[in-house]
């Protein structure tokens, strides 16, 4: 069965390559003075570079997609030859993208190329045999990408297609691509007025407004409020911090190129900080410790900093600016299995607050073989991946092992959700630390008066406050459960003589705690019915002649539709018995 499905996996991929090149001949076709860079298959589909003078636009797309319909229906034979590169070079003498690619090759390399009619691309393969059997293919988005990934380099437009072996699958995944834009989070928060971005402020820079803010803020509260109770003591730090810090950690030699430039200041240099590690362990490192009071957990909701390229900025899901649900447990070796246990279940009891089941745990390990991304001491890795693997079986947990996933200094556990759309990415994370503690000589003093190091238990319940919120979003289209949704309850008077009824309820909302709000517009109450839905305000409060009369309220929910008239206290009473359960 296994051997099936990569089989079938292989064909797809094999099918989307040579959609590649059909897509490459089609822009030659319309757009000769194009040059051509790469086009490989990718998870979902394909994409083809190309450095062009001319600007591709949607209207572009679908002309190369009809040409591509032309070259599927000539039938043309895709056939491999390879060539000395003295040849191979001659061939591409046109095409400087591809010249540099030969040129990179090793001195024994086998040069090949696939031609198909008039068309020939510098190629290793493989592809079908005929352009006929790629007839379900669909362009879907161009984009900016730097030649070979390197912002020093030229931008060139990357177009994305994708294929598949019949229509019917295609059709599924383009309905499933529509989805998504449904519930993408930056089209859900411009609607919903939850956050925006302005370039002006800087890209990957969101800033929430009022109601996002008040999302964001209840998050903060729910897992400071759960980790006080678990005896976490929280603390804030510096945005910056520097360069030195960075070089003690070992930071600046691991990730330096996910970091934003230096700067200079009277005589010290300053970046901002990517991550929060090396603050919290010159706080540990500030006062002697001693076995007794280990563990020590040290919580902040931090502000932290990533030189993300352009082309992976995603809304408040991936930007440059973006605050960590962030802590550093200080432990005995003795001490792991229980922390580490304890970090787990807070990590579930989450997800089952927020109704998250669609996830799978990732042991996360180092690649032996990349020297320059991991801390140089087996020893040190053997002792941590052991370590983490026996907590892991020890708490009965399935998971999968993923080589070269690893932090720079320790292995992780990670936990990736599905979302309702889109490829899974890793939302909780828990990594165990051997390296940065003896990096920053922290010590404790153990019962027989002797000088250890402790381990370091790094975890982000949340992952960052940011993503968590984006993923929220994207789970419930907008639709928050009640106790996070930024306004509540929305008062709708229909007359005039309903208002002064309205305002009374307004206030006594209020002083329940309830965020609510009263659209008192001379609007008809099927416009702001509509309106307000569109927020996705849980409950709306409709008012007229016969409430104000009977004192009482006619309540429709977001998600039950029209409730009925009932009394404002059975009302509160129902509303906060739902806000207090996180139903």
């Amino acid at each position: 069965m296994e051997n099936n499905e990569n089989n079938a996996q292989q064909e797809l991929q094999t099918l989307r390559h040579s959609a590649s090149h059909i897509l490459a001949q089609a822009v030659k076709r319309l757009y000769p003075a194009t040059k051509l860079a790469i086009g490989p298959a990718i998870e979902n589909g394909f994409y083809y570079d190309f450095d062009s003078e001319v600007s591709f636009t949607p209207e572009t797309l679908a002309a190369l997609e009809e040409e591509m319909k032309k070259i599927v229906k000539e039938n043309l034979k895709i056939e491999r030859f390879v060539l000395p590169r003295e040849q191979a070079l001659e061939l591409m003498k046109d095409e400087p993208y591809k010249t540099q690619l030969i040129n990179d090759l090793p001195a024994d390399a086998e040069i090949s190329f696939y031609k198909q009619g008039e068309f020939t691309d510098l190629c290793a393969g493989p592809h079908v045999n005929y352009t006929k059997k790629v007839k379900a293919f669909k362009l879907l988005n161009v984009t900016g990408a730097y030649w070979r990934g390197d912002s020093k380099n030229k931008m060139l437009q990357r177009i994305y297609g994708t294929a598949f072996q019949s229509k019917e699958e295609l059709d599924e995944y383009v309905k499933k691509l529509e989805e998504a834009k449904l519930r993408d989070h930056r089209k859900i928060g411009k609607e919903m007025g939850l956050f925006m971005t302005d370039d002006l402020v800087g890209k990957g820079m969101p800033m929430f407004l009022p109601k996002g803010y008040t999302v964001w803020r209840l998050l903060e509260n729910y897992i400071r409020d759960k980790e006080i109770e678990l005896g976490y003591q929280h603390v804030l730090t510096p945005c910056v911090g520097t360069v030195e810090l960075y070089k003690t950690s070992g930071h600046w030699d691991h990730y330096q190129k996910n970091m934003f430039p230096a700067m200079q200041v009277d005589d010290e240099t300053y970046v901002l900080r990517p991550m929060n590690c090396p603050h919290h362990m010159r706080i540990y490192a500030s006062q002697p410790h001693s076995y007794r009071n280990l563990p020590i957990r040290i919580g902040e909701i931090a502000h932290d900093f990533r030189y993300e390229s352009s082309g992976t900025l995603k809304g408040i899901e991936r930007g440059r600016h973006f605050c960590q649900n962030d802590a550093h447990l200080f432990v005995t070796p003795e001490q792991i299995k229980d922390e580490f246990a304890n970090v787990v279940n807070l990590i579930f009891e989450t997800y089952k607050d927020f109704d998250i089941t669609d996830y799978r745990c990732v042991l996360s390990l180092r690649d032996p073989a990349d020297k320059e991304k991991y801390h140089d001491d087996d020893e040190m890795w053997n002792t941590a991946e052991s370590a983490l693997r026996d907590v892991l079986n020890g708490l009965g947990l399935d998971y999968t092992e993923e080589i070269g996933e690893a932090a720079f200094y320790g292995p992780k556990l990670d936990v990736n959700v599905k979302p309702a759309v889109g490829a899974e990415y890793t939302l909780s994370t828990c990594q165990l630390d051997f390296c940065l503690p003896a990096k920053f000589n922290l010590t404790y003093t153990d019962k027989d008066n002797i000088e250890r190091t402790p381990v370091v238990i790094h975890r982000a319940i949340l992952g960052s406050l940011d993503r968590f919120m984006a993923y929220l979003i994207e789970e419930t289209m907008g639709a928050f459960p009640t106790w996070l949704a930024p306004v509540q309850v929305q008062i709708l008077p229909i007359t005039d003589r309903a208002k002064e009824y309205g305002e009374s309820l307004l206030e006594r909302l209020k002083d329940a705690g309830i965020r609510a709000e009263i659209d008192n517009r001379n609007e008809k109450i099927g416009y702001k019915i509509r309106e307000h839905k569109m927020q996705k305000v849980p409950y709306l409060v409709v008012i007229g002649d016969n409430e104000v009369a009977n004192g009482t309220i006619t309540v429709n929910s977001y998600k039950k539709g029209d409730l009925g008239n009932t009394t404002f206290e059975q009302f509160l009473n129902d509303l906060n018995t739902e806000i207090r359960n996180r139903k």
